[in-house]
């Protein structure tokens, strides 16, 4: 599957459970944001530390998201590759895997 419908599909999951569970997804939505706008970690920071974490727990639709993001950001092929490298030590053999899936994914979505 393509990796913008991977976004596609997640984001179609997402708008029915936001509906389902509103009051709960308001909250996790007013953290993210809160964890996003406050700090001394830009952005860019923040999203890097995220692609790290979906990697190393597998998400594929929360790699999506977050390369997305980073794209938006500015992120440089080199810098998501050198963020994987530290998900790769980190998290061995699995993140080596998911890692490939993540490189897959930015160069994708740069490209569109």
């Amino acid at each position: 599957m393509a990796w913008t419908e991977t976004l596609t599909d997640t984001r179609n999951r997402l708008r029915t459970l936001y509906k389902t569970i509103p009051n709960v997804t308001k909250g996790f939505g007013a953290m993210s944001k809160a964890v996003k706008e406050e700090g001394v970690l830009d952005l860019k920071t923040k999203e890097f530390i995220a692609l790290g974490i979906a990697v190393a727990i597998r998400c594929e639709a929360c790699i999506a998201l977050h390369v997305e993001m980073l794209i938006k950001a500015g992120a440089t092929r080199d810098e998501v590759a050198d963020v994987l490298a530290m998900t790769i030590q980190m998290g061995g053999g699995p993140a080596t895997m998911y890692a490939g899936k993540a490189l897959e994914c930015f160069d994708e979505l740069s490209a569109a």
